[in-house]
């Protein structure tokens, strides 16, 4: 039989991060002592409350089908925390629960996005905004970032960017893979050109709770009223409690458009899942002493990590400000290496020193590599200690 596949499918770019992991998995299987920091999650367990909350509503009988949006006591904790951490208040229908973060982004698009619309990615961007957009037949428009302003894009680059067939423009802070802040300043001089060029922000808070040092996470919907009415937040439990594989995440924002995203829901995954509701319901109503511990650890981990780095031949970095990702420029290092590209210098990093890490060109920048501090420090000094050698080995 002949297979054609849509078109849609057969534009997108396989995912850098599953592809480096894939092969990592295929020689620490075959024996190789591989230390893996292309993890994109946390490394600790989800906190003991919320498997017992998610255990306990399986036994009450909370095991049959939910309303597409959610369960309606998940939708009062998820408008609790935004009252409580942002001061901005959404009612219950201006929130849906989606099968993690990423399901709600890919909805939002799906129900935003017509033909040619185009929506603005900073670059470096997460390696799924691109696809995603693609996937809703809208077209990606980058703008750069560049790594002496922090990897942060100004007013001015996004007036540049925005044409006629502008609907949305994504800010992610924290970011992935940079790990940089925009500070309200900046969130309110970016927002005020999209009020003026009337764009949708979507603003990606998943990384919220994992801020460091003086830094604090400002969301651009608590800046103004207006502000509020022009975004759609994105955010989850998965970073911030550890439930990566429980798929909860939420969209929030405009009435209208959760209602579109809540019908498009009832036909492609009709709710998610009953049980991780009920622990998500249980991650935001209960203690918060998993979430404050976890934020230390990662930092912990960064603050002597960090000077490790950055003593290697050739490496430079901009130091993390939230998430837990460290995204060296390694150009240099790549050169002293006799490697013509990032690219080459990740697999031969993999191949000799036997450490995986994502390259950059995943994330748009071919310069850079993304380095994960969510596994034990204990591996990551062993990490860094072989990517030194490596490099000096074969300078």
């Amino acid at each position: 039989m002949d297979i054609q596949l849509a078109q849609r499918v057969k534009a997108l770019t396989p995912s850098a991060t599953l592809a480096i992991t894939a092969k990592a998995k295929q020689l620490k299987a075959e024996g190789y002592d591989i230390i893996g920091l292309g993890a994109g999650e946390p490394d600790f367990n989800t906190p003991q409350n919320i498997i017992e909350a998610a255990s306990v509503s399986m036994n009450e009988g909370h095991t049959k089908y939910t309303p597409s949006a959610g369960v309606a006591k998940l939708l009062e904790e998820i408008a609790k925390k935004f009252k409580n951490d942002q001061g901005i208040e959404y009612k219950p229908n201006e929130i849906i629960v989606t099968n993690g973060a990423k399901h709600g982004l890919y909805t939002l698009f799906q129900v935003l996005l017509d033909q040619g619309d185009e929506v603005i990615i900073p670059v470096p961007y997460w390696v799924s905004y691109p696809e995603q957009v693609k996937l809703a037949e809208g077209t990606p428009v980058f703008v750069e970032g560049l790594e002496a302003n922090d990897f942060k894009i100004t007013p001015e680059q996004l007036v540049a960017a925005i044409t006629a067939k502008t609907k949305a423009v994504i800010i992610n802070s924290p970011s992935n893979p940079t790990g940089v802040v925009y500070t309200r300043e900046e969130l309110q001089a970016l927002g005020d050109v999209c009020l003026q060029n009337n764009v949708l922000i979507i603003s990606d808070e998943i990384y919220e709770k994992l801020i460091y040092g003086d830094n604090k996470h400002v969301s651009i919907a608590e800046i103004s009223p207006e502000l509020k009415e022009q975004t759609m937040i994105i955010n989850g439990v998965s970073k911030s409690h550890s439930m990566t594989g429980w798929r909860i995440g939420y969209a929030a924002g405009n009435a209208t458009i959760i209602k579109a995203m809540t019908n498009l829901a009832s036909h492609s995954t009709s709710n998610p899942t009953t049980t991780a509701q009920f622990g998500a319901i249980e991650a935001y109503a209960g203690p918060q002493d998993a979430v404050i511990e976890m934020k230390e650890a990662f930092e912990h981990r960064l603050n002597i990590i960090y000077d490790k780095l950055v003593a290697v031949p050739g490496i430079s970095c901009i130091k993390p400000q939230g998430a837990f990702y460290l995204y060296p420029n390694v150009k240099e290092a790549a050169r002293l290496t006799g490697y013509e590209s990032v690219d080459g210098f990740v697999e031969g990093l993999l191949e000799e020193a036997k450490v995986a890490v994502v390259p950059g060109s995943g994330f748009g920048t071919p310069d850079n590599i993304r380095l994960s501090y969510a596994t034990s420090l204990e591996l990551l000094e062993e990490a860094v200690a072989r990517i030194d050698q490596f490099v000096k080995s074969n300078m």
